[in-house]
């Protein structure tokens, strides 16, 4: 089930007794956690009827007496059991779970990793109320995510801004939607967020990043990609060699895969290597100026350059003359 289908009863006053919220993604977890703390009581309801534990604070039998409690002078109780991942008795709750009280709103915080769901309590949760499995969004979809989220705010967004936002900040949506948050905040409504208001306003350099990095080595476009590496060499905290190298990899590997895919249409391209159309465009012309023998020479520099990065056959260079040598080698 999707977060926002539970998000949209929950505001509209259908709860359940049970949420069992666990996965790896930690923003879809909160994020209904803090649907059901707004929506569950009124604001002077609270005091007396919403109990918030926290699992390596808390034991079996004070979260069962407090869900089994009755509420004061308000049609439920709210009992939420945060960080319950370092909670270790959440098979002694499975009693509950089988029996939930019907006034109690009970909700289970299990974040950073999947609950076996083999186990018990689990089983007797989905019974009596909602497990939710929270996976991480792929990072082929991460872009398409933002995208989808900005425009769920009365905004849109650029492709390139959209790929920036994915390529800086990586596969976490609580630290994702905190800068999107904060930018919608400084821009108007309505208005197309585009790779100059993510410079301004994120701090994330339009023209001096990863993503344009790997379109200058793509185009073998040396002057830019010098640029790039030069500007990274002065600014360590743009990003790492570990980054770079990383992305490298996985951009040869989809040239590679390219290379020997029958349908070699933009669209069939961007279904097999699970990228964006626009991008799936650039990476066809790419394989114009590397061949698979080229390809795998690279995908063997990288590995090498990976390798001195963390020092081996490495004592005196640093990360910035490393990035140097690398696309070098890996354009000529």
């Amino acid at each position: 089930m999707d977060h926002k289908l539970i998000i949209q009863d929950i505001k509209q006053g259908k709860f359940e007794k049970i949420y069992f919220l666990h996965g790896e993604e930690a923003y879809f977890i909160d994020a209904i956690t803090d649907a059901i703390i707004e929506h569950a009581l009124e604001e002077h309801e609270r005091d007396f009827n919403q109990t918030i534990l926290y699992g390596k604070d808390s034991d079996a039998l004070s979260i069962i007496s407090e869900a089994k409690g009755y509420p004061m002078m308000a049609e439920r109780r709210l009992v939420v059991l945060k960080e319950a991942q370092d909670f270790r008795g959440l098979e002694d709750l499975t009693p509950y779970f089988e029996s939930p009280s019907e006034q109690t709103i009970f909700v289970v915080n299990y974040k950073y990793k999947k609950y076996d769901t083999r186990k018990k309590s689990i089983k007797a949760a989905a019974k009596n109320g909602i497990v939710f499995k929270s996976d991480k969004v792929p990072e082929y979809k991460l872009a398409e995510w933002i995208s989808a989220f900005v425009s769920s705010s009365g905004y849109s967004v650029t492709p390139k801004a959209s790929m920036l936002i994915a390529e800086f900040l990586g596969n976490d949506l609580s630290k994702i939607v905190n800068e999107l948050d904060k930018l919608q905040i400084l821009v108007e409504k309505g208005t197309t967020i585009n790779e100059i208001h993510i410079e301004e306003n994120i701090g994330i350099s339009k023209d001096y990043n990863v993503f344009e990095l790997i379109n200058a080595i793509s185009a073998r476009d040396i002057t830019k990609a010098n640029k790039i590496v030069d500007y990274f060499d002065h600014n360590p905290k743009a990003t790492s060699i570990i980054v770079v190298v990383s992305n490298l990899f996985n951009h040869f590997s989809k040239l590679m895969k390219i290379h020997f895919l029958q349908n070699k249409s933009r669209e069939a391209v961007a279904q097999a290597v699970r990228v964006p159309p626009f991008v799936a465009g650039q990476l066809l012309s790419s394989t114009k100026i590397y061949n698979p023998k080229k390809i795998a020479a690279n995908i063997a520099i990288l590995h090498e350059y990976d390798l001195k990065s963390k020092g081996v056959e490495n004592s005196s260079f640093t990360h910035g003359q490393l990035m140097k040598e690398l696309v070098y080698q890996l354009m000529h």
